[in-house]
């Protein structure tokens, strides 16, 4: 099997690896690094388990190569704080948690990044907008609703803090 190095920042930290020329990024992540948070659901893009930004924009990290990532800036739930605070979790996770917006959590990761790429282009999206931006990511325990209302709360309490930032 070819290997290729690849070089980019996972979570705000330079790394560089060594993989299987076809390993995709969520293989990377997962058994690179041991970051667990983005899931392998269904493995073709269709469920969202597996979402990350990757240079700021929701991905399906299945369907990426791990040499797309070359260079790039990669964003996991496990990357995800308060502005410097990194103990604090970050306004989308705490609006999830007082929403009910989780249930069994599988879902959880992808959708909390993709509402914040959402976040990050509009601080103040509709019901629609956010619909559309949670589009890729499939919840079957709790519905939508919760989890619409989770990321209109934490827009709310961005805009009061001023801070967009992951």
């Amino acid at each position: 099997m070819k290997e290729i190095e690849v070089n980019l920042t996972i979570n705000h930290k330079k790394v560089s690896r060594t993989v299987p020329a076809n390993w995709r990024l969520l293989d990377l992540l997962r058994e690179g690094f041991s970051l667990t948070g983005c899931k392998e659901g269904c493995g073709v893009g269709e469920c969202g388990a597996c979402t990350v930004l990757l240079a700021g924009e929701p991905v399906n990290s299945c369907l990426v190569l791990v040499g797309q990532a070359e260079g790039k800036e990669v964003l996991t739930i496990e990357g995800l704080t308060a502005a410097n605070k990194e103990e604090e979790l970050h306004p989308l996770q705490q609006a999830f948690i007082e929403k009910g917006a989780i249930q069994c959590g599988y879902c959880t990761p992808g959708m909390v990044l993709s509402s914040l790429a959402l976040l990050r282009r509009n601080a103040e999206p509709g019901v629609k907008e956010i619909k559309e931006a949670i589009s890729g990511n499939l919840c079957r325990c709790t519905g939508y609703k919760q989890i619409v209302e989770a990321v209109q709360l934490a827009a709310d309490w961005l805009k009061e803090d001023g801070d967009y930032i992951e």
